[in-house]
């Protein structure tokens, strides 16, 4: 099989070589084609792939391009992790939203809306390439916002792209892993939207062990969601969030925590990446080694401030370990290639699982997954409180989507607006004209 990474001077594609590495059963992936507009960025990522595949044998060949239509050519998988505006566009999203007062989160609120803006239409271009060029390949966009593009891709693809995150896999394992559950025999209820879901129930042979969970303030604070959000709240919800759904728990805090910081979460990471591709730019560099010590300061540092509004500490050893978003990737592969059949979740079109929400609209929720793709698995009804941040950030998103396909400037100020974490048009207003400036990437947005 063929598999083609849009984004492939990404400074994470090596985890999804590594994952390949990995299988050696028949029909597995023979060779990655890396496509980036960066040419710099992807010698250095496929040096790093170089050494990973140095002693094992029948390692998948790697391809380099700047060709974006010879990289899709023939692939059986395509996987889409591109940032239009790099990570300069995200410490500039960050930016403009936090001098304003409000969230500059990449994914989530006023950050997430423009990162969207800008993505979506470069989003569109990639699928309508992939429908010409790769009719008959499978979609896995990791492109955040994930359930935004995943939704702006599907428009094209139907039911050929497939979301993926590694945020509430990882909450399900840690969850198991405190209860004493293996993680790969629990069947995890969790619905919503990418980055707004929450874990109903953790079931194993039959049974929900979530409520022994809640009912024990030590087990609670022993794994990070627990200390995160405290368990009085938790306890209250019957429920476990995902963590991003700390900036809307504590969303003045939140604000407070990153207005105070030295300096954002994209700015440290795009000063931190320009020094790895910077390194790499020197042949005598230690292609695999640097990019480990790299990724591990990354690792350490995340949601940092999150973990400071609520007297967290620093991670554990056992919170360091994600999901593994090239597991879940390299798991959808294998079950579509081969007929594996298993259980993720992922974001794909609703269908009939949520029903406060219609088909078209993409969900994260537990899918069956065969080689006829992802089947959503239909979820108990979300209660009211998840029902209210579910509905407004999905017309969040179709106005985002609307912006994006007509260049309404009023309908990226209704995307703004109608954030709960914006919450003004005022605002909103001065947060589409901060953006415009900052990104000439939103230059077909109408001129107010």
């Amino acid at each position: 099989m063929k598999l083609t990474i849009l984004g492939g001077g990404g400074f994470r594609v090596p985890l999804v070589y590594g994952a390949l590495l990995g299988d050696q059963a028949e029909g597995r992936v023979l060779r990655v084609t890396l496509y980036d507009t960066d040419a710099d960025r992807l010698t250095a990522v496929a040096r790093v792939l170089d050494e990973q595949a140095r002693g094992v044998p029948d390692a998948p060949a790697v391809v380099a391009t700047t060709e974006l239509d010879q990289a899709l050519r023939g692939a059986d998988f395509v996987f889409s992790a591109i940032r239009v505006g790099g990570l300069a566009g995200r410490a500039a999203d960050e930016r403009v939203a936090l001098d304003l007062g409000v969230l500059g989160q990449e994914t989530v609120g006023a950050g997430g809306i423009a990162y969207g803006l800008r993505t979506v239409p470069v989003a569109v271009d990639l699928a309508r390439r992939i429908a010409r060029l790769a009719p008959h390949a499978w979609t896995i966009n990791f492109t955040n916002p994930a359930g935004l593009v995943t939704e702006a891709m599907s428009r094209h693809l139907g039911d050929r792209v497939i979301g993926i995150c590694d945020s509430p896999v990882g909450l399900g394992r840690r969850i198991a892993r405190v209860l004493g559950a293996d993680p790969d025999r629990a069947w995890i209820d969790y619905a919503g939207l990418n980055h707004l879901g929450w874990v109903r129930g953790l079931y194993v042979d039959g049974r929900d062990e979530l409520p022994r969970l809640l009912a024990d303030p030590a087990l609670l604070g022993s794994f990070e969601e627990g200390r995160l959000f405290g368990a009085e709240l938790l306890r209250s919800l019957g429920a476990i969030p995902n963590e991003y759904l700390h900036y809307y728990y504590f969303n003045r805090e939140s604000v407070r925590s990153y207005q105070e910081a030295e300096r954002t979460r994209g700015a440290f990471l795009r000063d931190q990446q320009e020094r790895f591709y910077a390194r790499m730019r020197h042949p005598g560099t230690p292609a695999l080694s640097t990019w480990d010590h790299t990724r591990a300061e990354r690792e350490a540092t995340y949601m940092a401030e999150n973990r400071d509004v609520a007297g967290a500490g620093e991670r554990e050893e056992s919170d360091l370990e994600s999901g593994g978003y090239e597991q879940v990737a390299l798991a959808l592969m294998r079950a579509v290639a081969r007929n594996e059949r298993t259980s993720l979740i992922l974001n794909v079109r609703n269908r009939t699982a949520l029903s406060v929400l219609d088909a078209d609209a993409v969900v994260e929720v537990p899918c069956l997954v065969d080689a006829n793709g992802a089947h959503p698995v239909a979820v108990s009804p979300l209660p009211y409180h998840a029902v209210g941040l579910v509905t407004a950030v999905k017309a969040v998103e179709r106005a985002v989507l609307e912006a994006a396909e007509s260049g309404s400037r009023t309908a990226a100020v209704q995307a703004f607006a109608l954030h709960p974490l914006v919450d003004s048009v005022a605002v909103a207003r001065r947060l589409v004209d901060g953006y415009t400036e900052a990104h000439p990437q939103l230059a077909y947005l109408e001129k107010p």
